[in-house]
């Protein structure tokens, strides 16, 4: 398996820094702030690519378990939405909602949705993730 790998550089206080990250191949590299990270400014954050992440492989875990099934698939879409809140003074990631959307003939709302509950579980970001005190997944089919 390959290994992956992202950076960061962080210069000043907490509040009042700045630093920019970089994923190791060099797809993305942009600003982050205490600003983007827990108010509303611009840039990026942390959280955000591990939103990004988490839906990429959520996305590609449906979509293999159907394949292995012999359900091509048209689509899988899917958002996560990180909540942060203050845990024993410390900000923590205290639940992630995973929505996907699923276009693939050939299956029901039914088996669609038992399928989005496997990939779920067996997504290697959600094991990653596991202290996180909850995550959800949410599914919509499209017929």
């Amino acid at each position: 398996m390959a290994t992956r790998n992202g950076s960061a550089e962080w210069k000043g206080d907490l509040r009042g820094g700045n630093g920019t990250l970089s994923l190791g191949s060099g797809a993305y590299s942009g600003p982050f702030s205490f600003t983007s990270r827990f108010e509303d400014g611009s840039g990026t954050n942390p959280e955000e690519m591990i939103a990004a992440a988490h839906a990429a492989c959520f996305a590609m875990a449906t979509s293999a378990i159907l394949a292995e099934e012999g359900h091509p698939v048209d689509s899988v879409k899917t958002t996560a939405d990180i909540t942060l809140r203050f845990v024993d003074g410390a900000p923590t990631i205290t639940k992630i909602d995973l929505t996907a959307e699923g276009k693939v003939p050939g299956i029901d709302e039914a088996h669609f949705q038992e399928v989005v509950e496997k990939a779920r579980q067996e997504c290697l970001v959600s094991r990653a993730l596991a202290g996180v005190g909850e995550i959800t997944a949410t599914a919509t089919f499209v017929s």
